[in-house]
């Protein structure tokens, strides 16, 4: 609220005030009506403009000259308003805070996932890792105790040459496992030529795992009593080479002298010439025929 002065002000100051009276006068009928067509201020209308401030400027002056000054008061409503519009833009203010805040509360959740995402993957991956270990060393485990568990000397199927041919694929595959199946065919079946054959298979595997020693002793006792069996010929130069591979070259020199009179005649000619490559490399005497 303010009061005009009593004496005249200048042109400047009444129409700032008729403006302010104009605005504050019409702000609740233009609330209330549709949006009027804006003004063409041309010559002829801002003539009339000016007589018309003229006019009230005299008005006004004639008032105050009389004791009467003009007070210009606020429109309620436009006060109502105005309250309004500045609760409604704090509530803005505070909306826009709490988004912001969501915002910053929904990237670092968003982080947070993330890590727990990676966190989870890595840690899917060392399970893994640690189950095929676990699986690995169980596996390692379990084989460790069969091969060192006593070699059974039931036959699993109940015929010596079924026993012998299931352990002979067995061997092929898997050399530790297929000894002990071969080893079972010998005390399954003491005396019988498949477990002299399964001895000499035993020597065999032992040779390709450079025991020497464990493949004399098979070998050995594969040719127990010198069965007439077609293997029994190779075998017995397997034995002369495992001999002098242990340093026994007497020892080697006789098994080429039994080969020479036990299965010479019967045996293949790639076998008789390995026989004579042996003796030259051995150095052993030329053995005597038999009389």
């Amino acid at each position: 609220m303010f009061k005009l002065p009593t004496a005249l002000s200048s042109r400047n100051a009444l129409i700032t005030a008729l403006g302010v009276v104009l605005i504050a006068g019409t702000t609740t009928v233009v609330a209330q009506t549709a949006p009027m067509e804006p003004i063409q201020w041309d010559k002829r209308r801002l003539e009339q403009l000016d007589r018309n401030v003229r006019r009230i400027e005299r008005a006004l002056t004639q008032r105050n000259a009389a004791g009467q000054p003009v007070i210009v008061e606020t429109d309620p409503e436009t006060v109502a308003l105005q309250g309004r519009v500045g609760i409604m833009d704090r509530r803005l203010q505070d909306m826009e805070a709490t988004v912001q805040r969501v915002n910053g509360d929904l990237e670092r959740l968003t982080f947070q996932l993330d890590e727990a995402a990676r966190d989870n993957a890595a840690m899917g991956t060392r399970l893994r890792d640690a189950e095929t270990r676990m699986r690995t060393m169980e596996e390692a485990a379990r084989r460790e105790a069969e091969l060192n568990a006593p070699v059974s000397s039931e036959s699993p199927t109940g015929d010596v040459q079924r026993d012998l041919l299931a352990a002979a694929r067995l061997a092929a595959s898997d050399p530790a496992m297929g000894e002990r199946a071969l080893q079972t065919v010998t005390l399954a079946w003491p005396g019988t030529p498949q477990a002299l054959e399964a001895s000499s298979r035993i020597g065999d595997l032992r040779v390709s795992q450079g025991d020497t020693q464990g493949a004399m002793a098979a070998y050995a006792g594969a040719l127990r009593g010198w069965p007439q069996t077609p293997w029994a010929a190779a075998t017995t130069l397997e034995l002369a080479a495992v001999l002098h591979a242990n340093d026994r070259k007497t020892d080697a020199c006789t098994a080429l002298t039994d080969f020479t009179r036990r299965y010479a005649e019967g045996a293949g000619a790639p076998v008789r010439a390995r026989a004579a490559q042996m003796r030259t490399s051995f150095a052993c005497p030329t053995p005597r025929p038999a009389r």
